[in-house]
């Protein structure tokens, strides 16, 4: 990236929990599924990923459990050389979390935890 400017990236943070199936459940229905992968993502996280990769100083705001979640959460934007300075650990909430059924053609159905997500307020991105 030609301009090296400091990018913000405020959103959420989540534990994908990605589990790969023939085809997606109708309601009330169970159907096997295979193994469980647990994926470090949210819309804002895989945001800031991005940003870093293609070279952008990056800082994330946002909200994560004081959980073991939380903790692999921070880890991994760390990792991805994005500053986590100033994203909280909240106790007393679990870190968000999507549940993603994916099908055999690509199709996926996602239920979405929004946890510490939905704790960020005005104080946190000032």
């Amino acid at each position: 990236m030609a301009n090296n400017k400091p990018i913000v990236v405020i959103g959420s943070i989540n534990m994908d929990l990605v589990v790969r199936v023939d085809r997606l459940p109708s309601a009330g229905q169970t159907v096997l599924g295979g193994d469980l992968d647990a994926i470090p993502g949210g819309k804002g996280a895989n945001q800031a990923v991005a940003a870093a990769r293609l070279g952008g100083r990056v800082h994330m705001v946002g909200r994560v459990g004081r959980d073991e979640w939380g903790a692999r959460l921070l880890a991994a934007l760390a990792d991805n050389d994005v500053r986590v300075e100033h994203v909280r650990m909240t106790p007393g909430v679990s870190s968000g979390c999507a549940m993603i059924g994916v099908d055999r053609h690509g199709e996926n159905s996602i239920i979405v935890s929004p946890g510490a997500n939905a704790r960020v307020a005005p104080a946190d991105v000032d």
